[in-house]
């Protein structure tokens, strides 16, 4: 009886460290896809995720031996799990090396060690491949088969454990350094979940003999206990190294890792669970196998995607907390805000209805631009709409409808402004909510005569020309919106910039970021005022991007006039906005590039400009902001580039150096 219930025991933890082993596989390959798609760059990010493959390397093995019924099968697995052991202490190693770096410790010894620790690990892996020295023959035990312990075993215990507790000490030492709470806080937790995932991996089965060998129910409960603490550790770890390297709010790596663990690992982790017990359970029922194992996955996977998303809110919750009422009006806004594609698509169905109420095939809404009305919305025939816009004079029209009077019978409709006739369109002005700005018209193609109009139409009529108002007025209010985050766009990524950065026990005491001008958030303000006094001014001879890196590097070109080295600097920056192929003045792609060069480097007068690209004065101001921040980022390649010593960033033109002369020859 006795023996019967150990036996039990045997069987329900060899089940579940077989589950736990595929959820540190899970885990651990889900964290490292995270990592590396979302912290690339970071050299602490990569070291965490050569780190995890390892240990997968290790579990993924686990995972496979929980199957095999002999020691002939379990032998090359077995030797598989040894390439990860072997490794797993020059990753801790290269791990902690990249942690001091980011505190401004940086060593060549270090460096060396981490270097030598992967030699050895290629060592290591020799040896278990092709000699008897390090592991032996397969001791053969049902879910724990282990390899016997070879003549060196223990001085790869030895250094494996030095390795390990040197890459800790390294962790405590950069833990040390930090300065600020946050990243001490979060170098605490790397310090407290650091050897979990070596303790997991470590073969310390092997460090009994034969003779004394643990018994089943305690070798399982130990492995147990190591795979739960390596899944929670693991992710413990991941937490603090998602936010190396990127330039996101805190709350917004939080909510991203949450989502992804949900989502991700956790639903694979139910997969696993339901694979692993349903065809037990469809056994005992006497129900297909493959029936109820497809819909209970099924059903599993959409329940759970439901579930989470009705607790988001608490998760929301827990991780915004003191945010709360901000974080809800920036959700209220993306779902409120309307792009230029939805502007279009409600105005379309406020035009199909007009056509309806009035039994006409023709209507659109126009917004001013200048003294010119751009065509926004239509229903109908479109040539015809464009030929009554490019008919002028609309502006005296709108001006005339403001100071007529409506008939008696629609008085109080439209505003108190009637639709007036031109070229068989009637036009609706569609003004703000103070009344003193025209925004736009919408005009009707008909032949009727307004006082034909019914009470019913009128009625429906004024209903929808004022919904078209008010979706003008919106669309005109986000656009102010828009301008004014492009505008405060550049301070918002420099207060990440300095937000991300942590201050160590060393660092600087002045600098907490990199203190080039392309990281200010007045660089793209700098790039106009240069660009304005292009061919001289106080704007360009008095410019702080005479300090760049790159106008420095173009100061021998130039005989060491400073002046011109910034001028070539800023032409450069412009022709690598040029598109392929022959210019053109009116296409989508050279219109930013002819801005710039019309503008800035020939120096020609706002209309000239706004004539030449078919285009309003207003718009031409828009595009010309999108312009110079092109510039602003094309600087910012040549000036990083430039610093690191590889070129200009970019290709320039082969004929870029005679467009140059020939220019500076035409300074007006």
């Amino acid at each position: 009886m006795v023996e019967s219930g150990v036996l039990d025991w045997v069987y329900v933890l060899t089940i579940v460290n077989r589950l736990l082993s595929s959820t540190v596989v899970i885990t651990g390959f889900s964290l490292t896809i995270y990592i590396l798609t979302h912290n690339l760059r970071s050299p602490v990010a990569r070291a965490f995720s050569v780190l995890m493959t390892f240990v997968v390397l290790v579990y993924v093995g686990d995972v496979v031996l929980f199957q095999v019924a002999s020691a002939e099968a379990a032998l090359p697995w077995l030797k598989m799990q040894w390439v990860g052991i072997a490794f797993v202490p020059a990753a801790y190693l290269q791990f902690s090396d990249a942690l001091l770096a980011t505190t401004n410790d940086r060593s060549r010894l270090r460096h060396v060690m981490v270097l030598s620790s992967y030699l050895v690990g290629v060592g290591l892996v020799g040896l278990v491949i092709f000699t008897d020295l390090l592991v032996r023959e397969v001791v053969y035990r049902p879910a724990a088969p282990q390899l016997r312990a070879g003549p060196l075993f223990w001085v790869f215990t030895v250094y494996f454990f030095l390795t390990v507790g040197g890459g800790a000490m390294n962790i405590q030492r950069a833990r040390e350094r930090c300065l600020t709470p946050t990243s001490r806080r979060r170098m605490t937790y790397l310090t407290l979940a650091f050897v979990a995932p070596a303790l997991g991996v470590f073969p310390y089965v092997m460090l009994a003999s034969l003779e004394v060998l643990l018994p089943p129910v305690v070798l399982l409960t130990l492995v147990l206990m190591g795979n739960v603490g390596v899944v929670l550790m693991v992710i413990v770890m991941a937490y603090p190294v998602a936010y190396f390297g990127v330039l996101m709010p805190d709350r917004v790596v939080k909510q991203r890792l949450a989502q992804f663990l949900l989502r991700g690992p956790l639903a694979a982790t139910v997969v696993i669970v339901l694979l692993q017990t349903v065809p037990k359970v469809a056994t005992t029922l006497g129900v297909s196998q493959d029936t109820v194992l497809f819909t209970t996955v099924v059903a599993s996977l959409v329940l759970l995607q439901v579930g989470i998303t009705m607790v988001q809110p608490l998760i929301d919750r827990l991780i915004y907390r003191q945010d709360q009422d901000e974080i809800t009006l920036i959700r209220h806004l993306d779902n409120r805000l309307l792009t230029a594609t939805d502007m279009r698509q409600f105005l379309e169905n406020v035009l199909s209805a007009v056509c309806d109420t009035m039994r006409v095939t023709t209507a659109f809404v126009a917004m001013v631009e200048g003294r010119l009305f751009r065509r926004q919305a239509f229903y109908g025939n479109a040539a015809a709409v464009d030929t009554f816009l490019a008919a002028g004079d609309l502006q005296d029209a709108i001006l005339s409808s403001l100071s007529a009077a409506l008939p008696e019978h629609l008085a109080g409709l439209f505003n108190g402004a009637p639709p007036v006739v031109r070229q068989m369109f009637w036009i609706f002005p569609l003004r703000s909510v103070s009344g003193e700005v025209t925004l736009g018209m919408l005009g009707v193609e008909t032949d009727r005569d307004l006082s034909s109009l019914s009470d019913d139409e009128a009625s429906a009529l004024a209903i929808l020309v004022s919904q078209a108002e008010n979706a003008l007025v919106d669309r005109h209010l986000q656009q102010g919106l828009f301008g004014a985050l492009e505008q405060i766009m550049p301070d918002i990524e420099a207060i990440q910039r300095l937000r991300s950065t942590v201050r160590y026990a060393g660092s600087p005491t002045v600098q907490s970021i990199d203190e080039s001008l392309i990281y200010a958030p007045e660089f793209p303000q700098l790039v106009k005022d240069a660009l304005r006094d292009y061919w001289g001014g106080p704007r360009l001879s008095e410019s702080p991007l005479l300090r760049l890196a790159v106008v420095r590097q173009a100061l021998d070109e130039y005989s060491g006039q400073p002046i011109q080295a910034l001028r070539s600097v800023l032409l450069s920056a412009v022709e690598a906005l040029r598109p392929a192929g022959e210019r053109k003045m009116t296409t989508k792609e050279w219109l930013l590039y002819n801005i710039l060069d019309l503008k800035f480097v020939r120096g020609e007068r706002v209309s000239y400009i706004a004539g030449r690209l078919a285009m309003s004065e207003s718009d031409l101001y828009r595009k010309q902001r999108v312009a110079i921040k092109e510039v602003a980022r094309m600087l910012t390649r040549m000036e990083e580039a430039a610093r690191t010593g590889l070129g200009p960033g970019f290709d320039s033109h082969d004929d870029q150096g005679a467009e140059l002369g020939k220019r500076q020859q035409k300074a007006p």
